[in-house]
């Protein structure tokens, strides 16, 4: 059996490249990309203390991460879609559309 530790490591590595992936890209997909592994790695540590404490309740958070993190996707791309529709560059520096 692998200690706590293996896996607290492995998320804070996820997590850390979904940080470097949002500051650094400039591409909006990237970016979402970026915030799914950031999310996926904070649900990697609540199944991982959920499964050592013998308790369920980081379990059901995390499908309430998903969710929430479906419906962000969603949104986000159709903004993405939108944009790109109008102005055939999504770039990010460059994104001042939204602005009234």
């Amino acid at each position: 059996m692998m200690p706590l530790t293996a896996y607290l490591i492995v998320s804070a590595v996820i997590f850390t490249i979904g940080v470097i992936g949002v500051l650094i890209r400039r591409n909006p997909l990237i970016i979402f990309m970026s915030i799914e592994l950031m999310l996926n790695a904070v649900n990697l540590s609540f199944v991982a203390l959920s499964h050592f404490l013998d308790s369920v309740d980081g379990q059901m958070f995390v499908f309430l991460v998903l969710t929430v993190a479906a419906a962000e996707v969603v949104v986000g791309l159709a903004l993405i879609v939108s944009i790109f529709r109008t102005r055939h560059n999504i770039d990010v520096d460059e994104m001042n559309v939204l602005r009234g």
